[in-house]
């Protein structure tokens, strides 16, 4: 049984100036001595990907325009420190090989297109919003197909690296280094958001392999970036993201995925025509403590790639992209139907975790067996709530005014009657 004591509660107080252990120091030099021989312009990216797969069809030629965009956002307007160049190179160079093995597949199996995916059950949330939460909980029904995120890294493995009967699959271990990496660095990062190998991951990581996702938004602020994705339709990119999980259905199996993504809330009336018969559930809660939140951990992580951490920026930057969001919310929530959806509000749905997961199984048909509560209730006993500790979170730290937070998104508050939380700080 897992313990039911918890570390105590910290504050960040290096956000602006981080400070490494000596090993991570290390590391990091090394990282840096690297970016020298790395370049973000496109050419050397599609070149990079090619020679390491040794295939060269990337499929359609669409996203290469959004490759020109997104890479002189990282690197004008990004300010990577020497390792934050390395990592942003080993990042796009994947989705690149990503794409590259997924096209391969396509065109050695063209019965994969033949392929449904049917009734999935899609969580539309921000982050701290309890979708991750509810996302593990519905994953945790082996009747439904999830995410782990090694497989959201490496949707498809190289031909030549397939493992031999009873060995292990080479991602894992790829993906346990990095998140060693990760807990080294960022040791708070798991007191935010948990992350392990198995983890039940997000298909934004998949949306990222078309290079069209507000995933990138998350890395610095890069207005061009943002401002070319939120003017382009986002159609093409789902329906690639839809393909993507038919290569992962027939690779592994699965009949009924449950997905999650808080690019959801901003492309409602796309997602409803990719998945026309899914359910689909839209989390809430005081947005003004969940900007806070995504202000304070993506500056958290930015000491990961930023040459100079800038919390308030990176603050502001995520208040406006927060409202903006919360606006298409609001806008298009109708696009979703009535049968089809249900709003998920945090103080209810902490309240009482299962008889919210039973609502929206009986809208969504899914059976909900003892099997399926026992699963759920394991989940949660070696998954307690709080298992590594809290964070304090502080609205100045990121530049933030409460009351003028407040007045800003009160259009939402008052759309889906949220209940607004005590901010400290």
């Amino acid at each position: 049984m897992a313990s039911t004591e918890r570390p105590a509660d910290v504050t960040i107080d290096d956000l602006a100036a981080p400070r490494f252990s000596p090993e991570v120091d290390e590391m990091r030099a090394a990282m840096g001595a690297m970016a020298d021989g790395l370049s973000l312009e496109p050419d050397f990216l599609l070149a990079a990907a090619a020679a390491e797969t040794g295939l060269s069809d990337f499929g359609d030629d669409s996203f290469r325009e959004r490759l020109d965009v997104l890479t002189r956002a990282f690197r004008e307007e990004a300010g990577l420190s020497p390792q934050g160049v390395v990592a942003t190179y080993a990042q796009l160079t994947q989705h690149l090989k990503n794409r590259l093995l997924i096209e391969d597949v396509l065109r050695r199996h063209p019965e994969i297109h033949d392929l449904r995916i049917e009734r999935p059950i899609v969580i539309c949330g921000l982050p701290r919003t309890g979708t991750t939460h509810l996302h593990n909980l519905i994953s945790a029904d082996t009747t439904l197909r999830s995410l782990p995120y090694w497989e959201s890294l490496e949707p498809v493995l190289a031909e030549r690296e397939q493992p031999a009967p009873g060995e292990p699959d080479p991602r894992l271990a790829r993906t346990e280094v990095g998140l060693e990496f990760l807990d080294a660095a960022a040791p708070y990062f798991k007191r935010m958001h948990e992350m392990t190998v198995d983890h039940v991951h997000e298909e934004i990581q998949l949306l990222a392999i078309d290079l069209s996702t507000m995933l990138f938004d998350t890395a610095a602020p890069m207005p061009s970036w943002r401002d070319y994705y939120l003017a382009h339709d986002q159609t093409p990119s789902y329906q690639y993201l839809r393909t993507i999980l038919k290569v992962l259905q027939w690779q592994r199996g699965g009949t009924r995925w449950v997905l999650k993504s808080p690019q959801h809330l901003e492309q409602f009336p796309v997602l409803y025509d990719t998945f026309p018969d899914a359910t689909f559930v839209v989390t809430h809660r005081d947005p003004v403590a969940v900007t806070l939140s995504i202000g304070t951990m993506i500056s958290y992580t930015a000491r990961m790639s930023h040459a100079q951490v800038d919390p308030v920026r990176i603050g502001r930057y995520w208040a406006d992209r927060t409202e903006r969001m919360l606006r298409a919310c609001v806008d298009d929530r109708d696009a979703l139907p009535a049968d089809q959806s249900i709003d998920v509000r945090f103080d209810e749905f902490m309240a009482d975790d299962v008889a919210m997961v039973r609502r929206i199984y009986e809208l969504a048909d899914q059976p909900f067996t003892d099997a399926t509560r026992s699963a759920m209730d394991a989940f949660m006993a070696e998954h307690p709530r709080g298992k590594y500790g809290r964070v304090r979170y502080s609205l100045d730290a990121v530049g933030l005014d409460e009351a003028e937070r407040r007045a800003a998104l009160q259009f939402y508050v008052d759309r889906f009657g949220v209940t607004p939380e005590t901010i400290a700080g």
